[in-house]
């Protein structure tokens, strides 16, 4: 006769614990050997002095400048079975007027009783904070500009820079624990061989012969006011967007530090009307395809993956579209297909064989139907879940 499993045992772990390095290993170990999921930097969590990486999960990173967070792990005996955090941003809930607490860093092992000992951890400290409404998964929260959501569908693709990736298991035990759906992130992906729409070159063609808007590319010798150009036109443009929260100059920063080794300039444009900037189609070379582990001896610590990336990356064949966005007002004077059309002639020149747009909101009809006119298939769905609580 077996002995009975012993009990599933969780452990909190406050930020600035030592066990936090635990807390990142065990998504190396959850993983391995898998052939689709890409992480982060452990630097971009823990932070790594020679890099200059402020890690997220640290007491230093400016996120919990505004923000109270947790973390958990489960385990039987010594052995780790999984994890979560536990956050309340305080800058989502006054910009929404709400009492929000998210939970995210999510993984374990096939087996519900530890994803609800997970879960029921996250909820009681949501409670205890004061919080209305949990929601995600996500990293620490579910902002738009945020690596967030779970994977519901898609998931033997290629995991693009920023898109996030799990078992299919994960949605069964979120809903079972009680989660409801609160929306869904679509992706699509463009077959660069493919010719561009017709449509979309009459519309580009006749744009261009009116003469009403300017195009030109990202200049580096200007980078610092072309970033903030984009920033600018960001939170103009996705403003009414479910779980929009304005980026701030820090966020741009973390952002900038991971794509400006890679940036393509001839991949992010902007339109100008009457000399003001009123659009901007930002898309970069995926470093994921560099940065995917190896699962070999050496071969995937941060200074190995920085280093491939940095070998490889005036070759990468790939491309994540990121940010495409038009100024309310503006929307109906054919700058999408413009700039669509010269970047996609650049790709061509550039040797870039396909693109992936996302994260799209399942509500967002507009930018859906101009994925599918550049000749985008759906092909990766993500949800995120509410628990009243």
């Amino acid at each position: 006769m077996s002995e009975p499993a012993l009990p599933v045992r969780i452990e909190e772990i406050p930020l600035g614990d030592p066990r936090i390095k635990e807390f990142v290993a065990f998504h190396w170990k959850h993983y391995d050997g898998n052939p689709y999921w890409v992480p982060q930097l452990d630097a971009d969590l823990l932070g790594n002095r020679l890099l200059g990486l402020t890690g997220l999960l640290t007491p230093e990173h400016p996120y919990h400048s505004a923000a109270s967070a947790t973390h958990f792990m489960a385990f039987r005996g010594r052995e780790p079975l999984g994890r979560v955090s536990a956050v309340v941003n305080n800058r989502f809930n006054d910009f929404y007027n709400g009492k929000y607490a998210f939970f995210g860093f999510f993984e374990c092992v096939e087996e519900y009783a530890v994803a609800e000992a997970l879960l029921a951890a996250a909820r009681d400290w949501a409670k205890a904070q004061g919080a209305e409404v949990l929601r995600g998964p996500g990293e620490y929260s579910n902002a738009t500009h945020e690596r967030q959501a779970c994977l519901i569908d898609g998931f033997d693709k290629d995991v693009y820079v920023e898109h996030t990736y799990n078992p299919p298991y994960y949605r069964e035990f979120i809903e079972r624990f009680g989660f409801a759906k609160a929306m869904d992130y679509h992706a699509y992906l463009i077959d660069l061989a493919l010719p561009i729409e017709e449509r979309i070159g009459q519309i580009a063609d006749g744009v261009r012969a009116r003469g009403h808007l300017e195009t030109r590319p990202l200049e580096m010798s200007q980078f610092d006011a072309d970033l903030r150009i984009v920033i600018d036109i960001y939170n103009k443009a996705w403003a009414q967007n479910w779980g929009f929260l304005p980026i701030t100059d820090w966020e741009v920063d973390a952002l900038v530090e991971a794509l400006k080794p890679i940036i393509d300039p001839g991949l992010i444009r902007f339109a100008y009307y009457k000399g003001e900037p009123i659009a901007v189609l930002g898309a970069f070379p995926d470093p994921n395809y560099a940065l995917r582990p190896r699962w070999k001896m050496y071969g995937d610590s941060d200074y190995a993956r920085i280093a491939r990336l940095f070998a490889t990356r005036r070759s990468i064949p790939r491309v994540r579209l990121i940010f495409f966005g038009i100024v309310p007002g503006f929307r109906r004077l054919g700058a999408d297909a413009l700039l669509y059309q010269e970047v996609h002639e650049h790709s061509l020149r550039k040797g870039y064989r396909e693109v992936d747009v996302s994260l799209l909101l399942e509500v967002n009809d507009l930018i859906i139907r101009a994925a599918e006119s550049m000749g985008g298939t759906r092909y990766k769905t993500w949800r995120i879940w509410d628990l009243p609580l």
